[in-house]
C-alpha cells in the first residue's frame, strides 16, 4: 500500500482542536511523569513500526456504530480465551482508526499496533488453541472509504457491525462530544448547525481520498445515523455472509444470547465473561420529545431504508 498523507479540514464556522490519532483531543503533558508516558509510548509505537513487517494483521473488525456498544462487544471479547489484545498490552486499546483517519500513516504504523506473529503463535502453543486479534473502530461503518481500503488488507477478516437507534444514538453522540470537549453547542442547535458543517464533507472525502474531515467525524449527529450507505459499503466489499449485523438494543436486552451469536459468527468455543458491564455508560440528559420528534422526521426515510436492506423490522420507527 502506497499510503498519502492526510489533510485535515477546518471545522466550519471555526477551527477545530488538534485530536490524537485515537479521536481525543491532544494535550500536552504538564509532569515529569506525564512526559515520562508520552515517551514511552512514543518508544513503543517506534519499536512496533520497526518491527511491523514480523506482526500479524487483524482477524476480525468490528465497525461501528458510534455510541452503539461497540466497546462493550469489544471488551466481552477480549475476556474470552480464545481471543487476545492489540499491542502494547498496557495501552487497553480497542482500535486503530487506521482505515478512517489515520490511512496516511501507512501499513505499518496499523501493524504496530498487534502482536508479533512469533509472539502470537508462541501465546497459542502454550494456550493450545488459536488466538484471535481484533480491531474495534467504530468509524469505520461510516467512512466511505474504509470498507474498500480494510478489504484490499484484510480479506480475510470478519465484520461485526452494532446499529443502534439512530435517534437515541444522535444524542449520545452529541453528549460524548461536549464531555470530551469537542463540541460547544445545546443538541437542538447541533442538529441545526450540522448541514452547514457538513456541506459538501462527504463529496471532498469521496473526491479526495487522503482528506481527513473532522465535521465528519465528530459533528455527523443525524448522518452517522443514516446506516444503509455504510452498511452497503461493506456488504459489497466482503459480501453479506462476513458482515455480522446485530441491533445494540438486542444485545443490551440479551447480552448473553448476542455474545454467543457474535462467538459463532467468529467461530469461537463457547464462553461468557465475568460480567456483561456496559462499558462507555455515562450520565444522560432526558431528550425533549418535541427535539425527538424533530430527530426523527429527519432520519424517518432512513430508518426505512435500513429496515428494507435488512428485510427486518428494526424497531425504530
Amino acid at each position: 500500500m502506497t499510503a498519502t498523507s492526510p489533510r485535515h479540514a477546518p471545522t466550519h464556522p471555526h477551527d477545530h482542536p488538534t485530536m490524537t490519532p485515537y479521536g481525543a483531543i491532544a494535550t500536552r503533558p504538564t509532569t515529569p511523569r506525564g512526559h515520562a508516558v508520552a515517551a514511552a509510548k512514543s518508544t513503543l509505537r517506534s519499536i512496533g513500526m520497526a518491527t511491523a513487517g514480523w506482526r500479524k494483521d487483524p482477524d476480525y473488525l468490528i465497525i461501528g456504530t458510534k455510541r452503539g456498544g461497540t466497546t462493550s462487544l469489544a471488551r466481552w471479547l477480549l475476556e474470552h480465551p480464545e481471543v487476545t489484545g492489540m499491542w502494547p498490552p498496557p495501552e487497553h486499546r480497542k482500535g486503530a482508526y487506521f482505515f478512517d483517519v489515520n490511512y496516511g500513516r501507512g501499513r505499518r504504523w496499523y501493524r504496530s499496533h498487534f502482536p508479533t506473529r512469533f509472539s502470537h503463535k508462541r501465546a497459542e502453543a502454550a494456550a493450545g488453541h488459536r488466538l484471535l486479534v481484533g480491531d474495534a473502530t467504530p468509524y469505520y461503518l461510516h467512512h466511505p472509504h474504509a470498507a474498500i481500503r480494510a478489504r484490499r488488507i484484510l480479506p480475510g477478516a470478519q465484520v461485526i457491525a452494532l446499529l443502534r437507534n439512530p435517534i437515541d444514538r444522535a444524542h449520545s453522540h452529541w453528549q460524548e462530544r461536549v464531555r470530551a470537549g469537542v463540541e460547544t453547542l445545546e443538541f437542538p442547535e447541533a442538529i441545526e448547525a450540522e448541514a452547514e458543517r457538513m456541506d459538501g464533507e462527504t463529496a471532498r472525502m469521496e473526491a479526495d481520498p487522503a482528506y481527513v474531515s473532522f465535521a465528519h467525524q465528530h459533528y455527523s449527529y443525524l448522518d452517522q445515523g443514516r446506516y444503509a450507505a455504510g452498511l452497503k459499503r461493506w456488504f459489497d466489499a466482503y459480501g453479506r455472509e462476513r458482515v455480522l449485523v446485530i441491533r445494540s438494543e438486542d444485545m443490551y436486552d440479551d447480552p448473553a444470547s448476542i455474545y454467543d451469536q457474535t462467538c459463532d459468527f467468529l467461530g469461537l468455543g463457547s464462553h461468557r465473561p465475568a460480567a456483561f458491564d456496559a462499558w462507555n455508560l455515562k450520565p444522560k440528559s432526558a431528550l425533549d420529545p418535541a427535539v425527538r420528534a424533530r430527530v426523527a422526521a429527519a432520519l424517518t426515510d432512513d430508518i426505512a431504508e435500513v429496515d428494507e436492506l435488512l428485510g427486518r423490522d428494526m424497531g425504530w420507527a
